[in-house]
């Protein structure tokens, strides 16, 4: 058969066009650190290393939100922690004016470092976290979590009650703040009942106070009802010729509760002492146990500070307050601890789940390895081998298309 010239030319071309393109692929599989340069390579691994990828992706975005998480449970801790020791020198100074050997002068004092304690709290209270955002404002992070209502001299919270959250891993989403609701505005404020009105003419005066307030809690606890208001009305009635009952809603109890009564003497009833004035015989004093309210520890500590610096002597309505500022406090500081708490047990969570999210990124990171890296060793041998084949298929080109026939003429 005879062969042209430019049959010899194309072949010779195609040589070298082929034998260019297995050394580029080699080179791409050598920079690119990969033997799937394109699906058609390889489609089953292909679909394999996408699918690796999308994994590899989602774990390093788990493991962004999770140092997020913790940098905010961080700053969260952190500032509770300063929170319950301010609240612990809170209750210290408290516990130490209560004692009533202190004058008028040192009780100021003691109000004047209660101010200074409030308003340390209230600038923690309005902390804010790693984005510059409101700690404890819920949702609404954008909003200052606590502010002072001029109107009603008290403290309010102005954020909601949400908790932001980010997902560590494909089953797991993790709060990343508390409420100041639930931590700080949740203080139920201790039960005390109202000032005694004189119902029933006869008595000069009477006052009602708590002198066992554990008593009372738990009696408040009990009887307190929520459907009948006038269940909540409590009464001493004064019957002759010189006896006491006392009614609920207008009616004895039951089993009664019944004394005598002489003027000035107190009536000891479930945590309360009750005194009354005036001649025996005839008369109604009347207080209700007052709707469950919650509060939180910046109001405790002004009306802790208002009771130290009322002028005149130590009484019984300064020794209430100061025990209601006292277990107030305490109800803040239990839920601080509890705040504390949970942090903690997140902070575990994410920790163990961190620990796993980084052995799945590493057997991940593997198994993609297995299926598309470059074997190096096996690269470089192809590459050298193609560079040898084409320094060949080019001389054997330049040798077949420099032949004329010319060339046999002699």
């Amino acid at each position: 058969m005879r062969v042209t010239f430019n049959s010899k030319f194309n072949q010779g071309l195609d040589g070298i066009l082929n034998t260019q393109k297995r050394l580029l692929r080699a080179q791409d599989q050598m920079i690119k650190q990969t033997k799937i340069l394109t699906p058609a390579d390889d489609p089953s691994g292909s679909a394999k290393v996408l699918g690796v990828g999308q994994n590899l992706s989602q774990l390093s975005q788990f493991e962004k939100n999770g140092i997020a998480v913790k940098n905010n449970l961080g700053v969260e801790e952190t500032v509770l922690d300063s929170i319950r020791t301010a609240m612990d020198r809170a209750r210290v100074l408290a516990l130490a004016s209560g004692n009533g050997s202190y004058s008028e002068s040192e009780r100021e004092a003691v109000a004047a470092e209660v101010e200074g304690i409030q308003q340390q709290l209230f600038d923690l209270m309005n902390s804010r976290n790693v984005e510059g955002g409101y700690l404890f404002s819920g949702f609404q992070d954008g909003v200052q979590a606590f502010s002072l209502d001029a109107s009603t001299g008290k403290y309010v919270f102005n954020g909601d009650d949400g908790q932001k959250a980010l997902q560590v891993s494909p089953g797991v989403t993790l709060p990343v703040n508390d409420s100041g609701k639930n931590v700080f505005d949740s203080v139920q404020v201790r039960p005390q009942p109202t000032a005694a009105v004189i119902a029933v003419a006869g008595p000069t005066n009477a006052a009602v106070n708590v002198i066992n307030q554990q008593v009372f809690n738990s009696f408040y606890i009990n009887n307190y009802d929520k459907a009948v208001a006038a269940n909540n009305t409590f009464s001493v009635e004064l019957t002759a010729p010189s006896d006491y009952q006392i009614l609920r809603g207008g009616a004895p109890l039951v089993p009664p509760v019944i004394g005598a009564y002489t003027s000035g003497q107190s009536i000891n009833f479930n945590g309360l002492d009750i005194v009354i004035n005036g001649p025996a015989g005839a008369g109604r004093v009347d207080f209700d146990l007052p709707a469950p309210e919650k509060t939180n520890i910046l109001n405790s500590l002004s009306e802790l500070m208002a009771a130290l610096r009322t002028p005149g002597p130590v009484d019984a309505s300064f020794q209430a307050s100061v025990s209601k500022a006292v277990g107030e406090i305490d109800g803040a500081s239990t839920s601080v601890a509890s705040a504390r708490s949970a942090i903690g047990g997140r902070i575990n969570v994410l920790d163990s789940i961190n620990g796993s999210n980084a052995d799945l990124e590493i057997l991940a990171t593997q198994y993609q390895a297995d299926i598309a890296e470059v074997d190096f060793s096996k690269v470089i041998a192809d590459l050298t081998k193609e560079e040898t084949a084409l320094q060949a298929v080019q001389q054997t080109f330049s040798s077949i298309t420099n032949t004329s026939l010319f060339d046999f003429i002699r």
